[in-house]
């Protein structure tokens, strides 16, 4: 696969920035809600609290819709991210719970998209969980039968079955959930929270967040918000100030890359007639969707943690951009002549506990956090969940399953630079003794 012309964007290779960015803080702003951080998270926070009657402002530091909002693989999830096996050992009593509100926050983003006609290629195909080899396809069995206990909704079944690409051996499919455009969506809610009575100011790096005379102080570069309530939802960047609880995530940079358009009659070939998403089984997963544009944009394989805050502006490192050319060649060898055409990347949040968190800092200050890879459907969900807790002080059911009434979190072990790497090594070890045991079967047929 060709990857010598590949263009690195700085952005998101989904849409283009809006050129009609809100400005900054300037001197001393007051309200009721401070929202801090302008993603589909941050911004369903306050587009709820406006919607009922509070005096709410949003704050972000570049343009809504910046960070992982707009730069993800658009596939939305009808079911929990991380480990299914592992949080299932781990957190039994808590799957029920995960996976209601995975499914309710499916539909809660179908049903924005439709009330508010968000023009973001949304197709309710839903999601494959897709193995690559027969012990991927155990995993899928296992995953699928952790999935049914809870109360989710899935179908199992070969490649052929599913209208997945052949060369795979098999999958589950979410039957909730699709695939968009993200950026196209993150833009789209922009333009309805724009729309509405919430103070929005960009281009506005929050410095620190204390605690003065029963408010709350949002410290800016050319001003000030006292709130009496401030939300929390920068996700992968809660690390900068001190009052963010310790361990509360790690930030982990994330790619996609985009294919050059392809002739429709190849891709007919591949099988891939359900159109869904595809994750693998991999334990850090690779993903591959189809797009409106007759391309392929896949991503992930490899983690990359930040170590220091503030995160830096990255773009993909163009030896990771080849080895995803790679595994999208072997993944896919009809169309190993295909180009990269593009490549983006941006930061997310991972827990050590792989769930998504909710809680409250004292008695004023909210955060939802790390919804570790599916924050397309969840994020703006749990954001709505939270302005409702704000305004009527108490929790929804699906909020109190991620809820922590005390901000204390372990030391995620696995995530640092030694960890990723072993994890990143299992998943090769395995490729290759799949790919070698393909090969011992393809041998074992040839006459003598």
């Amino acid at each position: 696969m060709r990857t010598h012309s590949v263009t690195y964007e700085s952005f998101s290779g989904w849409v283009e920035a809006p050129t009609d960015l809100r400005p900054a803080v300037e001197g001393k702003v007051t309200c009721q809600v401070a929202v801090i951080g302008g993603g589909i998270g941050g911004m369903s926070t306050a587009l709820r609290l406006a919607q009922r009657g509070q005096d709410v402002v949003l704050v972000e530091a570049e343009f809504c819709g910046h960070g992982s909002s707009s730069r993800n693989a658009g596939q939305l999830a009808g079911a929990p991210g991380g480990d299914l096996q592992l949080l299932n050992l781990l957190s039994r009593k808590k799957m029920p719970g995960m996976m209601r509100l995975a499914e309710h926050a499916a539909h809660h983003v179908e049903d924005f998209i439709a009330k508010h006609d968000i023009d973001c290629e949304y197709e309710p195909t839903g999601n494959a969980f897709a193995a690559v080899s027969r012990g991927q396809m155990g995993r899928v069995r296992r995953v699928a039968n952790i999935v049914t206990r809870a109360g989710g909704h899935v179908e199992v079944g070969t490649a052929e079955e599913l209208g997945i690409p052949r060369g795979l051996v098999g999958g589950m499919r979410e039957t909730i959930g699709g695939r968009m455009n993200p950026g196209k969506f993150s833009l789209g809610m922009r333009r309805v929270l724009l729309d509405s009575a919430a103070q929005v100011f960009e281009q506005t790096r929050v410095t620190d967040v204390v605690r003065e005379g029963g408010q709350v102080v949002v410290t800016t570069p050319r001003g000030r918000v006292l709130a009496d309530h401030v939300v929390l939802a920068t996700n992968a960047f809660a690390g900068e100030w001190d009052i963010t609880p310790k361990h509360l995530s790690v930030p982990i940079y994330v790619i996609e890359v985009e294919t050059e358009p392809i002739d429709p009659a190849r891709i007919a070939a591949l099988g891939w007639t359900s159109g869904m998403g595809l994750v693998t089984q991999h334990a850090i997963m690779e993903n591959y969707r189809l797009t409106p544009r007759n391309t392929i944009v896949f991503g992930v394989r490899r983690l990359e943690r930040g170590t220091s805050y503030p995160l830096p502006d990255k773009t993909p490192d163009p030896g990771l951009v080849e080895e995803l050319a790679g595994a999208f060649a072997r993944r896919f060898p009809s169309l190993a002549d295909v180009a990269v055409d593009r490549a983006w990347g941006g930061w997310i949040a991972i827990t050590s506990s792989w769930l998504p968190l909710a809680g409250r800092i004292g008695d004023n200050i909210h955060y939802s956090i790390a919804c570790n890879g599916h924050g397309l459907a969840q994020a703006p969900y749990v954001g709505t969940l939270i302005a409702d807790a704000i305004v009527d002080g108490e929790l929804h059911e699906d909020l109190r399953t991620l809820w922590h009434d005390k901000p204390r979190f372990p030391r995620p072990m696995m995530m640092g630079r030694p960890g990723l790497r072993t994890i990143w090594a299992i998943d090769r070890f395995n490729d290759m003794l799949n790919g070698s045991r393909r090969n011992a079967r393809r041998g074992a047929t040839v006459p003598s």
